[in-house]
């Protein structure tokens, strides 16, 4: 190839390459992050939480419910959950300190601040809509939501 014709095609394919790293996010990239240092108090009437916590992130409880909710994050999101991962007892997060999590747990946190739910195993998340759309809260957003149409 001469090199005109190699500019010609790298130049062709670069806005290409761009534009598959321009930082899009997924809704499943928007919904799940890792507890680190995060209070739970900064998601207090803002955000239900889903707190997965693990003693390794290779814990086959873990990745499955990763893969239950990242194949559905709109249903999540719609609801305005945040998912929070926890994978080391040893850092002692706040989340582990308030919670007291053994091997894998799941939790879900309401707007309140409040354990709605804690599972020793994956849950759906049809279960966990339905838990979440049973709440007085969830019900008044849904009725403001009609109104406002």
């Amino acid at each position: 190839m001469t090199p005109r014709i190699l500019a010609f095609v790298l130049s062709a394919l670069l806005p290409v390459s761009v534009w598959a790293a321009d930082g899009t996010t997924t809704a499943a990239d928007e919904l799940i992050h890792p507890a680190g240092d995060t209070e739970l108090s900064a998601f207090l009437w803002i955000n239900r939480l889903i707190i997965i916590f693990a003693d390794t992130p290779a814990d086959p409880r873990y990745q499955e419910q990763l893969d239950k909710l990242t194949a559905e994050a709109e249903r999540l999101i719609e609801r305005d959950v945040v998912v929070l991962t926890d994978t080391d007892p040893a850092a002692r997060s706040p989340a582990r300190q308030k919670l007291h999590p053994r091997g894998f747990q799941f939790v879900l946190i309401g707007k309140d601040g409040g354990v709605k739910l804690r599972k020793p195993f994956p849950y759906s998340v049809r279960e966990v809509t339905r838990t979440i759309d049973k709440t007085p809260m969830r019900q008044r957003e849904v009725e403001e939501r009609r109104e406002s149409q």
